[in-house]
């Protein structure tokens, strides 16, 4: 079941996100809502939703970058981005450190603020530590876009969206 996904302006995208136990991870309403999240983030279609995208202000997010949303770019693209195609996997409860704080700066948008995209200013590289879906620690590495969608994502969970970071002179319609 596809879920409504909240805009900006919504007072639950600027609250800090509730860090849940690991009994509720466990729990058989955040498998449902995992599921139904995955769903809901191939639909729209993007790369990541975190909880509180969907109105809970849960510290709960899903990322995934298939290779079918990169048909369309070129290789020098790809390559400039440094993006491959990403499993699916869910983080919850994450901590993130700047491992390559050289800024890489592309365009960005989000699932909540449709219709608009800016150049944003991210970490190459960054290490997540946090919790899967099953409340197993899990440890990522990431460079690049992958590296990108982490920290979009988890801005999301501390109440902050690209609109915050972005250059607002590079601020664009893209539809």
């Amino acid at each position: 079941m596809v879920l409504p996904i909240v805009y900006a302006g919504a007072p639950v995208l600027r609250q800090k996100a509730r860090v849940l136990s690991t009994e509720e991870l466990k729990s058989r309403a955040i498998a449902e809502l995992v599921d139904r999240m995955r769903e809901t983030m191939r639909a729209a279609p993007g790369v990541g939703l975190a909880a509180p995208q969907i109105g809970e202000p849960l510290a709960l997010a899903v990322i995934e970058d298939r290779a079918e949303y990169q048909d369309k770019l070129a290789p020098e693209e790809i390559a400039r981005r440094e993006r491959q195609p990403v499993p699916f996997h869910v983080i919850a409860n994450p901590r993130l450190t700047v491992l390559e704080a050289a800024p890489a700066v592309f365009l960005e948008g989000c699932l909540s603020v449709p219709g608009y995209a800016a150049e944003v200013p991210r970490a190459l590289a960054v290490k997540v530590e946090a919790l899967d879906h099953r409340g197993e620690r899990v440890v990522i590495e990431a460079r690049g876009w992958h590296a990108r969608i982490l920290q979009h994502e988890i801005d999301h969970l501390e109440g902050t969206l690209y609109i915050d970071r972005m250059d607002s002179r590079t601020f664009v319609a893209t539809g």
